[in-house]
This record gives structure tokens, C-alpha cells and sequence, in this order.
């Protein structure tokens, strides 16, 4: 298995001075070679708080040039939000700094506050999303790009530099509605999934997925990639009331950035899906809503930590699990033990894994 951390930059209630909070995470990311990680990732958001990584390939530029092995992964660049061809010269720029270790994660966010703040219709975000990336994954395989759409006006040009390698089975795209996941078969990408909702749910969509992907791409989709809000302790009462302080802090903080527990995704194009959220947080109330979300995420011992990966692999096909080991004003000192812990107990077990698929072969 493949086995990757991410660094989110949250800030919540402005705790520390942003500096603070830069100088740690960076320094927590800096342990991910050393600890033998695979990958290290970060996200894309604007504004807020909730995470303060405006341009993640920004960031995984730094990355790149502080480390020789690990890959860099974007989770994801948010294409609505960019100008597609310059978005193309900096995928390309970092892939040549990087030497071709960039996984490339895209999606089309959520976040009203940041379409308001960019002065886009969020109605349209779907749409910008798929022209955005018509636009820039051809234009990474082909070397130019060039589009006449209703959002996207582009006239052919070159992407210098030039991309050197191909970034199909590279390209990623976060996918939380049923649409989405048939797009992104049709784009050739592989799903990002951060557990958020039913596995059943989860596992239809990926079903339909993939049958879609086999008939536009003429051969099998990619093993998805999955990632989770991690703490790993050997207490395994600690665990829990760590998990319930901070993956349920953090719980909060989704709240507070997508404002899914109010109503205005529920009329809104392009996010009928997520107005479900809001229908099932009145019906529950957000205690057991926040229940439902960390028991979906990955907490406990060595051992369980190990065993609820193995569980959401199993569940969603993947050879890749991305832990997230500093979030919700975490100390930073427990974020690092959390981190070595998890590499050290939990990591090296899980690279001995044979496949997904081979183990689901070895199952039958």
C-alpha cells in the first residue's frame, strides 16, 4: 500500500498568529520523507481559517525542492477557481522541479465564501469545472491548450515548459455527489475519496464509476485514493477522547466553512446532493452527524488504526491511504507524536499489503 500524510493549515478561532501556524506545519511536513512516507499532500482553500493553503502547488514546489524521494499530491486544485492555462504552466513547471513526482488532484469545491469571494456563480461550478479540465488535462498530454466553450475562451498555445511525461493514472479529482463521479469516468481521472458519507453510498457510486470509465476508456479505472483524519495512541481511551476533541473540532470546522447544516446548498444547481446534508443534520441533529463523520475516520491504537484501513481499502478498491495527522488547533507537539507513531507502528504494516484487488481475489 501506498501510504501518504497531507498538512491542512487550519487556524481555527485564530488561536495563533498564521506564522505559527505556518512555521509548524511546514516543519510537520518536513518529517514525511524521513518517516518514510510515500506522499505528502496538502488542499486548496481561500479566506478562512479552516485551511490556509490558497495555492497548494505553491506549496508542493517547496516540497519538491526539500525532498529527493517522496511524491507531492494536490488535494486538491480547485479548477474553478484558476485560469486554466496558467494552471497548466504550474502543474508543468512543478512536475519538471519535482522530476515527475506530482499526483495531481483536482475537484471543483463547495465553499460558498470562496466563490462569493472570487465573484463566481457557484450554479456554474460544475460546468467550469468540466471546461476547465477539458481544457488542462489535454493540454498536459498534448503540450498545448486550446478550448471555445461557453466559460472557457482559450486560443491554442503552447505550455512551456513543455509537460515531459503523461499524467494519465497520475490525475486524481475529489468526487462527493453521484455526477461528479460519472464526470470525472468520462475525464479518464481516478476518485479521491475522503470519507464523509454511507460506504454503501460510496460503493455504488464507485460501481458506476467504474463501468463508465470502461466503456469511455476502453480499460479498468485506476485504485482509488483514500484519505482520513488520523490519531493513533496507545491508549485506546486516549485515542478516543483525542478523536472526539480534535476529528470531532474538526467536524466543526467543516460546518463553520460549508455551512452544511443551514439550507442554502439545498436550492442551489450543481449541489443537490449536498443540500441531503442539511436534511440529514436536522433529522439526526449534529451530535450524531459528528458521530458519524469520526467513526468514518481513522483513530485508536496501532492496531485499529491498521485494521479500520484495511476496512475502508477493502471497502473502496484502494492501494493508497493518506493520513491527516494535525488538524482543529491540535498541539503541535501531539500532532507530531501522532505522525512518528502512526509511521512507526502503522505504516509499515500496511506496506506489506498485497493489493486491493489481489486480496479481494485471495478473499473469494
Amino acid at each position: 500500500m501506498h501510504v501518504g500524510m497531507a498538512t491542512i493549515f487550519q487556524n481555527p478561532g485564530q488561536e495563533h498568529s498564521d506564522r505559527e501556524v505556518y512555521q509548524n506545519e511546514l516543519r510537520i511536513a518536513d518529517m514525511a520523507e524521513p518517516l518514510g512516507f510515500d506522499s505528502v499532500w496538502t488542499v486548496e482553500h481561500h479566506f478562512t481559517d479552516y485551511t490556509m493553503c490558497p495555492d497548494p502547488l505553491q506549496f508542493l514546489t517547496r516540497m519538491a525542492a526539500r525532498t529527493e524521494r517522496i511524491q507531492i499530491g494536490s488535494m486538491v486544485v480547485v479548477l474553478p477557481w484558476h485560469d486554466p492555462m496558467r494552471v497548466a504552466e504550474q502543474i508543468s513547471v512543478l512536475d519538471h522541479m519535482s522530476d515527475g513526482r506530482l499526483i495531481l488532484g483536482i475537484g471543483r469545491g463547495a465553499g460558498r465564501v470562496e466563490f462569493d469571494g472570487f465573484g463566481l456563480d457557484m450554479g456554474e461550478s460544475r460546468e467550469r469545472f468540466i471546461e476547465c479540465a477539458e481544457t488542462v488535462l489535454p493540454g498536459l498530454e498534448q503540450g498545448y491548450c486550446e478550448y471555445d466553450g461557453e466559460f472557457i475562451k482559450q486560443a491554442k498555445r503552447d505550455i512551456r515548459p513543455a509537460p515531459f511525461k503523461s499524467f494519465k493514472g497520475r490525475t486524481y479529482a475529489a468526487a462527493v455527489s453521484p455526477e461528479s463521479s460519472r464526470i470525472m469516468a468520462k475525464l479518464g481521472v481516478g476518485i479521491l475519496i475522503i470519507p464523509q458519507k454511507p460506504w454503501d453510498e460510496v460503493k455504488a457510486e464507485l460501481d458506476a464509476y467504474r463501468t463508465i470509465f470502461q466503456e469511455v476508456n476502453g480499460h479498468d479505472a485506476p485504485p482509488p485514493i483514500t484519505a482520513g483524519w488520523t490519531f493513533c495512541d496507545e491508549s485506546e481511551e486516549r485515542a478516543y477522547e483525542m478523536a472526539r476533541r480534535y476529528i470531532g473540532g474538526y467536524w466543526g470546522t467543516v460546518l463553520d466553512h460549508y455551512k452544511f447544516h443551514e439550507s442554502h446548498l439545498k436550492g442551489q444547481k450543481g449541489y443537490e446532493y449536498y443540500g441531503k446534508f442539511f436534511d440529514k443534520i436536522q433529522q439526526v441533529g449534529e451530535d450524531a452527524t459528528l458521530d458519524f463523520f469520526m467513526n468514518l475516520q481513522v483513530w485508536g491504537t496501532p492496531e485499529m488504526c491498521y485494521e479500520k484501513i484495511v476496512a475502508i481499502s477493502d471497502k473502496a478498491g484502494a492501494d493508497s491511504f493518506v493520513c491527516v495527522p494535525s488538524y482543529a488547533g491540535m498541539p503541535w507537539d501531539e500532532a507530531e507524536r501522532n505522525l512518528t507513531l502512526f509511521a512507526k507502528s502503522v505504516m509499515p504494516e500496511l506496506k506489506k499489503l498485497p493489493t486491493a484487488a489481489e486480496r479481494a481475489r485471495l478473499a473469494a
